[in-house]
């Protein structure tokens, strides 16, 4: 059959589950990358250095249940601009979540899991995301089903070192200096990365071009 689809619907490749194998460590960086940028490249390949991973799939969602999806773009239009931005043969973009039919994160992640036992997946996130990651569907399961990594961000990290999520999880935070054993570690385990410079957000990357459309 054809992998061809109509121009606002994304191919049936990237609906499946990317190329694994047994014993691969792979980082799980989930968002509407709306739009991809800069930021979350250099996050990423931050991630894949110091926690030693294989690869970083970009789990571009079809929507996110926390936020207002009226106007995000269609996903395979996303998936289009995030393998722009990631050109590293290690950085994936994928719509898998699409093709699982799952809408939370920890579905997502329960599903890869189940299906690869044996391949050693770590949990990605902005200090943005820790912040509100309490109000995440069950949150607490997700952090107990595979390690962390929590990428600070510019002007982030005290608000979600003070969160809720944060303080529930602190006797599980593991130093800095661990983070390339993380992925073997058996969770709950979270390691808090220093490093990104960039402040780079995709609210005002979207922000900036609606309002440059309205000078127009």
């Amino acid at each position: 059959m054809s992998d061809r689809r109509p121009a606002t619907g994304p191919r049936a490749a990237d609906l499946r589950i990317p190329p694994l194998a047994p014993g691969m460590r792979i980082g799980l960086y989930g968002g509407s990358f709306n739009p991809a940028h800069a930021a979350h490249r250099a996050a990423s390949l931050l991630a894949l250095k110091r926690l030693k991973l294989d690869r970083v799939w970009w789990l571009v969602t079809p929507g996110n249940p926390l936020k207002d999806n009226h106007r995000l773009p269609p996903l395979a239009a996303r998936l289009e601009q995030a393998r722009g931005v990631a050109r590293h043969p290690a950085l994936v973009p994928t719509g898998l979540e699409a093709g699982l039919g799952t809408r939370y994160s920890f579905d997502t992640v329960a599903a890869l899991v189940r299906r690869f036992p044996q391949v050693h997946f770590v949990w990605l996130m902005g200090a943005d995301n820790l912040a509100s990651f309490h109000r995440w569907q069950r949150w607490d399961e997700l952090a107990a089903l595979v390690p962390m990594a929590v990428i600070d961000r510019p002007g982030c990290t005290f608000p979600a070192m003070a969160a809720p999520a944060a303080g529930a999880l602190a006797r599980w935070r593991r130093p800095e200096s661990a983070a390339g054993r993380l992925a073997r570690m058996a969770p709950p385990a979270w390691v808090f990365l220093h490093g990104l410079k960039s402040p780079m957000s995709s609210t005002q990357l979207r922000e900036g071009a609606e309002a440059g459309a309205r000078r127009k």
